[in-house]
């Protein structure tokens, strides 16, 4: 097998880190020092040192001050938000690859949201904003951020993450085949994969399967005949269609599996975004189909453990 995985999405954040950590560390504390041994021991202080690190980190990071140029909702539980970061240009340079992502946090609120970036690097550079799509989850920092109003001001991280490494699957004419995967609010690395351009007009099969509840749940489907007509095919999948709809029904890999199989997988990427068991399932599945795919870009965590495991 003759692929290469990239995780541009996301890293743990600090706070994450540190409730991860706390797990094991009570039950060293239950122990008590009379049941450790010293190696014991010495895990047990490069655990609290890394935890006391990875707060540290998170308290002197850089945060830039942005106010709110737009939020709306896109679609259910789903908002567009656009930050103003024309004062910032450093930061607005620093965004270059489509994948790439930052953290946000709201003033008085501890917790920072990991948000992959929605718009292309050429937005940033142009406009002066960076757009996201948000979904509104209860009790979270997101559902904090979707609850604010146009001038309100959040604070960033710097840009993070190497994004999409499309240079594995260049140039076009060696990679005619290109299949993404997303779902639900893992479609916003995607439309900034796809606005940036990488050749889809110079290829002969560029596919975009888009996985949602319905379509009430399906963000930028205004955006989708500017993507057609960039050169990507757009397959909307709806797990729990209505009965008016015709289009194709279930899950992204069965609607991929009833369709028409590559012809080159050798000369085949595949780029999937989303829930993370879910898109390693897509991954899996890709994998059993053309073993020799070039490369496959992964976003949102995926475990390419658990991946390799299966071949």
């Amino acid at each position: 097998m003759s692929a290469n995985l990239l995780l541009p999405l996301p890293v743990p954040s600090p706070a994450a880190t540190h409730a991860q950590l706390s797990f094991p560390m009570s039950i060293l504390r239950r122990l008590g020092p009379r049941h450790l041994t010293s190696s014991h021991l010495l895990h047990r202080r490069r655990l609290s040192s890394f935890a006391a690190a990875a707060v540290a980190r998170q308290d002197t990071a850089a945060w830039t001050q942005a106010p709110l140029s737009e939020i709306e909702p896109v679609a259910e539980s789903l908002f567009h938000v656009s930050i103003d970061v024309s004062d910032h240009p450093d930061l607005a340079a620093s965004h270059t690859l489509p994948g790439q992502y930052l953290q946000l946090r709201i003033p008085e609120v501890d917790k920072p949201s990991f948000l992959a970036i929605a718009s292309p690097p050429s937005f940033a550079a142009s406009r002066g904003a960076f757009e996201f799509l948000v979904k509104s989850i209860a009790g979270s920092t997101a559902e904090l951020l979707c609850a604010l109003k146009r001038g309100n001001v959040v604070e960033l991280s710097h840009v993070m993450g190497k994004g999409f490494g499309i240079d594995q699957i260049e140039p076009p004419e060696k990679y005619p085949t290109v299949l993404i995967f997303a779902t639900g609010s893992g479609i916003s690395p995607i439309r900034s994969l796809i606005e940036s351009g990488f050749g889809a007009k110079q290829r002969s099969d560029v596919r975009l399967y888009y996985g949602a509840r319905n379509l009430k749940r399906m963000a930028y489907q205004d955006r989708f005949k500017e993507w057609e007509s960039s050169g990507v095919t757009i397959v909307p999948v709806l797990s729990q269609p209505d009965s008016s709809w015709s289009g194709e029904a279930g899950y992204v890999q069965a609607a991929f599996a009833r369709a028409t199989q590559i012809s080159s997988p050798a000369g085949t990427g595949a780029v999937l975004c989303g829930q993370k068991q879910m898109a390693e399932v897509r991954c899996i599945y890709v994998f059993s189909l053309f073993k020799e795919v070039t490369s496959i870009l992964v976003a949102a965590g995926v475990s390419t453990d658990k991946i390799l495991k299966n071949f």
